[in-house]
């Protein structure tokens, strides 16, 4: 088998990877707000990703970051993790969680439009179709589960949550070459925590007071979505570009109803079943095409 062959492969594998434990945190984070504030959820999740992450550093050798671009990581951990979850959890207090995962796939259009605009990243007819159709069936995929799309302040902090996350990724790019995928998602993670730490009064408190079962629920959280996931999708993204990377999250919404099921005892309706169909064919059209041999790296970083 060949190296583009083998690159191919580990590039769909860490789509796959992410975007199931991505679509899982919608249900966890309703479980977790259950037991937590929005602000405790958010950085007890982000304490234990940081803390996984410093078990794994010895394993690994982490080059230490240039001078110059500290405060770049600092503010792409800030907007990717602390402003994006911190926003999301608040808006899930209003938002249930289908419409929650429906604002947040915008991601990938915040993302390619910050690719083109700064990095030129084409993204050709067939993609904007593809993005189009994908959008209209999460659209109609969050009908089935919750008509009510009124404006209000959860909605706006979860738009400027999917805003930061897609930031952070259009920008990643440079960084994760540079350094390598577990570099780049430790020092970004680490930083994004520092700044929670402002929520750390009372916090103690919460962990006493909290169900074990909600508690282990951000167990999971802190792990799986908050770092493997990061992991996963920073190495799709340095492997063949922000677009391609983050055009497979339109199929969130549609897994997190499934989860959900499954976790929560939440049915979909057959709405939000036409819709997840309807969002499947507008990634396929998007993301499935072939691609140049030299545009998936067979030496990207992991």
């Amino acid at each position: 088998m060949s190296a583009y062959s083998n690159s191919k492969g580990r590039v769909l594998a860490a789509h796959g990877v992410s975007l199931v434990l991505w679509a899982s945190a919608f249900a966890g984070i309703r479980v977790g707000l259950q037991g937590y504030s929005p602000e405790h959820l958010s950085l007890l999740r982000f304490l234990i990703g940081s803390a996984f992450l410093l078990v794994l550093a010895p394993f690994l050798r982490l080059p230490l970051p240039a001078k110059k671009d500290i405060p770049a990581l600092f503010l792409l951990g800030g907007l990717g993790f602390s402003v994006y979850h911190t926003a999301l959890n608040i808006g899930e207090l209003t938002v249930s969680a289908g419409v929650a995962s429906l604002f947040v796939t915008t991601t990938p259009i915040f993302s390619a439009l910050f690719a083109f605009l700064f990095f030129r990243e084409r993204c050709g007819v067939r993609g904007w179709i593809g993005a189009l159709i994908a959008f209209t069936g999460v659209v109609v995929c969050s009908l089935g589960t919750d008509s009510s799309l009124s404006f209000n302040n959860g909605i706006f902090l979860i738009l400027l949550a999917a805003v930061s996350e897609s930031i952070y990724f259009a920008f990643q790019r440079n960084y994760v070459e540079k350094y390598g995928v577990f570099a780049f998602t430790a020092y970004t993670l680490w930083a994004g925590t520092l700044f929670m730490l402002v929520f750390l009064p009372g916090l103690g408190s919460a962990i006493l007071s909290a169900p074990w079962a909600v508690t282990q629920s951000v167990l999971y959280l802190g792990i799986f979505p908050s770092v493997v996931a990061y992991l996963a999708l920073a190495y799709v993204t340095s492997a063949v570009g922000t677009k391609e990377a983050t055009s497979s999250l339109y199929l969130t919404p549609a897994l997190s109803f499934l989860i959900a099921w499954g976790w929560l005892g939440e049915v979909p309706s057959w709405l939000s079943i036409a819709g997840g169909v309807v969002t499947l064919a507008g990634v396929l059209l998007a993301v499935n095409k072939k691609l140049p041999q030299q545009q998936i790296k067979a030496d990207a970083p992991l």
